[in-house]
């Protein structure tokens, strides 16, 4: 596919998909993980299919911290090794998407005597490790200092801080860079597209049954290899498989809430190493508004819409107001929600917040490979590791990953692209001529969200947006942002959506009754 090719609609790859039966890698699932594998794959010239039976993104992948970080809880835990491989792909993804990934200063406040040099300690240890490669260099800030970067954080007790940096994003829009990289690069990805069944050839997986659960056709893809990259849902595949399967992923829930940037004014973020039950809190600025978290609670089953408890969003307004000094209220909170980390099992220990984020990839008896753990930081190398296990699986020609450097789709340099067009780099000058072609376009969705209705118009056209969801959950971050908003904001969205796919008045009525639903899951009660 050329990169000037604009347009990339789902009828494109699905018609794709259909016609071509026999690939070199097939990829199920559209997580960080799912996509960073495609991409990896194709950029070696391995003809490479990705199914993914939601939207791309549409788990864990979007619902992050949304920090590019190395991981300062992992030095606590002695993870020394992750963290610098972290720190490695932070720089790296920093260098080849700076339209999505900026350097964020981070304050950990200290109130005890020892806090200030024991974290500063830590955090030195944190910038050696990056090895020259930091964002900015830590250092340890007076009590006015603290108070000047974080106005609203409590200052009875508060000795100073540590100032430090890591990497901000947008998850969900830096996974879409991923999709359309590996679509230049020959890659079909297909969302809404569930795998139903594997397929044998001589006693080895060599494909997938795959359903289109849009238009509900069904064909068979053949692969010299398939990789399970499905996250929280990976033992699901494993068991089409391996039937008797013990688990080999153990799932903890994340819960994030967001709030206006009133209760942290500012760009700089608060960190928590450790609250007094001994996890980590963050707050952050994101897109104009707060995003506090997170939890992290064993979990039993897989959901595809994980819903936050009311006690986890009690706990992050009880810990966020023990550090600021404006009190959350429920009614404060715009957008709350969870999302599923995939963690690989080691053992009996249920203690998730204890397991390595880090990664593995397996082999089973008939060739499945499954790559379980990472995250967002490291996900190009995870993908580095499993395509070249499953290029050794498939039988594949030899070839070396080429992604180390490789510029993201929409990759642009320039500072004078001011959000919301900086997330869309080298595109941003298409999305106004959308606007230049029809005025309407150039209204905000809503006057609370950041977004406008040319930015609906661009998903459908070109980024494979079929559902109202995709377009306000993960094209543009509405929901997550601002969930009364992005209701509100929903029928007109929906209509500009309908123009661009050709669909009618049913359609947008179906589409705002089943989003409405959805949003109700982001409103605590």
């Amino acid at each position: 596919m050329s990169e000037s090719l604009r347009a990339l609609p789902r009828s494109y790859m699905l018609d794709r998909a259909t016609q071509l039966r026999s690939w070199d890698i097939i990829v199920v699932g559209g997580g960080c993980i799912g996509l960073a594998t495609a991409l990896d794959a194709s950029a070696r010239g391995y003809r490479t299919l990705l199914v993914e039976r939601g939207d791309f993104t549409s788990g864990t992948s979007s619902r992050s911290t949304k920090l590019i970080h190395g991981g300062v809880r992992y030095l606590r835990q002695g993870q020394i090794g992750l963290v610098y491989r972290a720190l490695d792909e932070r720089r790296r993804l920093r260098a080849n998407a700076p339209h999505l990934v900026r350097s964020l200063p981070l304050l950990v406040p200290a109130y005890r005597w020892w806090e200030r040099p024991w974290y500063g300690l830590g955090l030195k240890l944190y910038d050696a490790l990056a090895l020259g490669r930091n964002l900015g260099s830590s250092r340890l800030v007076s009590r006015r200092e603290s108070l000047k970067h974080l106005s609203t954080l409590h200052s009875h007790h508060l000795r100073g801080g540590v100032l430090f940096y890591d990497g901000q994003f947008d998850d969900a829009r830096l996974g879409w860079a991923f999709i359309r990289t590996a679509a230049n690069l020959g890659c079909v990805a297909l969302n809404y597209a569930e795998v139903v069944g594997l397929v044998e050839a001589r006693g080895k997986v060599k494909g997938v049954e795959v359903r289109d659960l849009l238009g509900g056709n069904e064909w068979v893809a053949r692969g010299a290899v398939v990789v399970n990259a499905a996250g929280p849902f990976a033992d699901s595949l494993r068991r089409m498989d391996e039937p008797r399967l013990a688990p080999s992923v153990m799932l903890s829930r994340g819960v994030h809430i967001v709030v206006s940037n009133a209760f942290l004014p500012g760009r700089t973020a608060l960190l928590v190493p450790s609250t007094d039950d001994g996890r980590i809190l963050f707050a952050i600025p994101w897109h104009g508004h707060v995003l506090i978290g997170t939890t992290d609670i064993p979990v039993e089953e897989p959901s595809q819409e994980p819903i936050p408890s009311a006690a986890e969003v009690d706990y992050l307004i009880d810990h966020a107001g023990g550090y600021l000094t404006r009190t959350i209220r429920r009614a404060d909170i715009l957008s709350a929600w969870a999302g599923l980390r995939g963690l690989t099992a080691s053992g009996p220990d249920q203690d998730t917040a204890a397991l390595s984020r880090d990664h593995s990839v397996s082999v089973s008896r008939r060739g499945l490979v499954t790559v379980t753990g990472g995250k967002w930081t490291t996900c190009r190398k995870v993908a580095q590791d499993a395509v070249g296990r499953a290029a050794e699986v498939g039988r594949l020609s030899s070839a070396h990953s080429v992604t180390a450097r490789l510029r993201l789709h929409g990759y642009s340099t320039r500072r004078d692209i001011l959000d919301p067009w900086r997330m869309y780099g080298s595109d941003a000058e298409a999305i106004r001529q959308l606007e230049a072609e029809d005025e309407r376009l150039t209204r905000l969705m809503h006057p609370s969200l950041p977004y406008r209705l040319s930015q609906a118009a661009w998903a459908a056209k070109s980024e494979m947006a079929v559902q109202l969801d995709d377009v306000l959950a993960r094209r543009t971050r509405a929901l997550f942002l601002n969930a009364r908003a992005a209701v509100a904001a929903a029928p007109a969205v929906a209509r500009v959506m309908a123009r661009e796919l050709g669909h009618g008045d049913d359609w947008v009525e179906e589409q705002v009754r089943a989003f409405n639903a959805l949003a109700r899951g982001y409103l605590p009660e």
